[in-house]
């Protein structure tokens, strides 16, 4: 097995590197699992996290026993890895490469590359390397070639795949391999490049990969230092960006969920989706982020591809869209594949795309209401949008739906749904009423938007159970619960959201600073979830408890990222390892509003003691 073990590690033992258009997953033990170019939906060239045999790799690491360390160099997203053998140490720094626009006016660029830089540190390693792509979701036949000067090109239908190095590699069957050994102070170079239409631009080694690299480190760190955050655990937040800014694809301004497909939410099950596309679901929340953190061209360009993207489906709103506002593609399993641990099937595309889900109207117009406020004004287009989406609104918001969490069970009455609804007559009213939206129906706004209250207030409440619900006339509840302080239905103090979050925690948790988002018969198995846990500690900074103890559950959430600050999907409760698909975008988002929140509240309290 050219692979050296069953199955793919740990999720946790996995980092990511990006130049914000697609991202791959490095291992702990130096392999490039994962990685689809040209963007991130696009069919993989790297999966062996999938399938160990027949997604393909690219493993630069010691031969023999060894063990690792890694981090990422300080304010950036190149990722440090280094190995201690018995006979040396060997660092590795893998990225893909960011430029400053001027830098790419006058060089040559490589339109898609992963540069990987390896250096003996200490005495001699001998390298394992193998290079072994497997092109369109490993179903493509590849034509490779070998010239000494320009390396290995693996060619097949749609694009190729050019390799340079200036280590010895040699071919073997479909796969390449290096056995090379290393000297202290020896520092050698991997390129590999993507051609998909016009010629290829070859990265020359040595000194223009260490510029390359340079440059790379020097645009994350200025993105990183932009971070205008000083409140309480910065480093946490400081990551949580970055890692949020490699979901970013910077040509539209979109954000995925998480770069990966079918990464299971239950080791050995079938709760297992395509997560490459932008989630309507996420908006609120990430503009929050963005504009909280002071990144407000990011928050801006993700809210114009919001409005642009949604234009063809306008008023109604797909669940989700391709970074260029696109449907999803369609669901589909690949068969072939033995799915990471034995977690089947393996799914691309996603069937999601044609659910409705009332809760993403709120959400936005709750993400296009932030930046209108801070901006102080709406300009005619995006005006006429958010007309249009509170009629829909207004038309629909009776229906039954899917609901946040997407069940592939029959539509219900889902409060938070109700709750969102709510949420988009609500930001429609205060922004006609503060001067930026005119032409608003207002009374019939305001009538809906009193009528949708009084009918959450009673069908979403168990007066019996003294708790919100998750579904109408219900008797369970769910993590979203938690969000009606943060959407200003509700303050968290209220009675009734008190008794909720005592109900919420003695039906959810998981463990210290784990809350499952419900609990039912499709839960079995499945993890904590991520951005749950984040949102009961920001329940507790938003008043429903004292500032202690969100930073106290703030800090139990925090212990649950892996050695690199990231965060999955969900959270093996017996064991802590990260579950779903990684990192996960909804979860750094939830760190981060968490963090701002408690910062809130930190300089409200300490503003009223010297006021005292």
């Amino acid at each position: 097995m050219r692979y050296g073990r069953d199955v793919a590690p740990r999720i946790d033992d996995y980092g990511i590197i990006g130049d914000c258009r697609s991202a791959a997953l490095i291992s702990r033990h130096g392999s490039l699992d994962w990685l689809c170019w040209p963007w991130f939906d696009s069919p993989s060239l790297f999966a062996a996290i999938l399938d160990t045999e027949k997604g393909g790799f690219w493993r630069i690491a010691p031969a023999g026993e060894y063990s690792s360390t890694r981090r990422y160099l300080p304010g950036t997203n190149v990722l440090e890895t280094e190995f201690q053998t018995r006979t040396g140490t060997l660092r590795l720094l893998d990225c893909m490469p960011v430029y400053d626009t001027s830098y790419e006016r006058q060089h040559m660029i490589a339109d898609r590359e992963v540069l990987r830089v390896i250096e003996c540190v200490e005495g001699e390693v001998k390298l394992d390397g193998i290079y072994a792509p497997a092109p369109k979701y490993g179903k493509c036949s590849c034509r490779w070639t070998h010239s000494r000067s320009l390396g290995i090109r693996v060619e097949f239908r749609g694009g190729a795949v050019w390799f340079r190095s200036d280590l010895d590699w040699h071919f073997d069957d479909h796969y390449a391999v290096c056995n090379d050994t290393l000297k202290a102070g020896e520092r050698k170079y991997c390129s590999m490049v993507f051609m998909e239409h016009g010629p290829a631009v070859l990265s020359p080694l040595g000194q223009w990969s260490d510029a390359s690299l340079q440059q790379t480190i020097g645009w994350w760190k200025r993105w990183s230092d932009r971070c205008a955050y000083e409140g309480p655990f910065r480093e946490y937040v400081v990551r949580s960006a970055l890692a949020l800014k490699l979901l970013n694809f910077a040509p539209s301004g979109a954000i995925v969920a998480a770069p990966t497909a079918s990464l299971p939410e239950r080791l050995g099950g079938n709760l297992n989706w395509d997560y490459r596309y932008c989630w309507m679901r996420d908006a609120s929340m990430t503009a929050t982020a963005f504009l909280g953190l002071g990144y407000k061209d990011e928050a801006e360009a993700f809210i114009e591809w919001l409005l642009h993207s949604t234009h063809l489906t306008q008023p109604r709103l797909a669940v989700m869209y391709s970074v260029y506002g696109l449907r999803a593609q369609q669901e589909r399993e690949l068969d072939y594949w033995q799915g990471y641990r034995e977690s089947r099937p393996v799914r691309v595309g996603n069937g999601a795309r044609d659910q409705l889900q009332l809760d993403v109207y709120g959400e936005v117009i709750s993400a296009t209401s932030q930046l209108d406020e801070s901006s102080k004004c709406i300009d005619r287009a995006s005006a006429r949008v958010l007309r249009g989406l509170g009629k829909y609104v207004r038309k629909h918001w009776m229906l039954p739906d899917k609901g946040i969490w997407e069940p592939r069970t029959p539509d219900m009455h889902h409060t938070h749904s109700k709750l969102m609804c709510w949420v988009a007559m609500n930001k429609l009213l205060r922004l006609h009423e503060t001067g930026l939206l005119k032409d608003l129906e207002y009374d019939e706004v305001k009538q809906t938007r009193d009528q949708m209250r009084q009918e959450i207030e009673s069908r979403g409440w168990n007066e019996e159970l003294q708790t919100y619900t998750a579904i109408y006339d219900g008797r369970e509840v769910d993590a979203s619960l938690l969000l009606f302080p943060k959407h200003e239905f509700a303050s968290a103090d209220s009675p009734r959201l008190q008794t909720t979050y005592a109900r919420i925690r003695e039906k959810l948790s998981a463990g210290p600073g784990l809350l499952y988002r419900y609990r039912d018969d499709l839960s079995p198995g499945e993890g904590a979830f991520g951005i749950c846990c984040f949102w009961a500690a920001e329940f507790l900074a938003l008043g429903g408890g004292t500032l202690e103890e969100a930073e106290e559950e703030f800090r139990c959430v925090l212990q649950y990222a892996n050695d690199l600050g990231l965060y999955g999907e969900e959270i093996d409760p017996a064991t802590g390892d990260i579950l779903g698909n990684f990192p996960q975008g909804f979860t750094h988002i939830g760190l981060i509003n968490t963090a701002l929140t408690i910062a809130e509240r930190q300089a409200r309290e300490s503003k009223s003691k010297n006021a005292a």
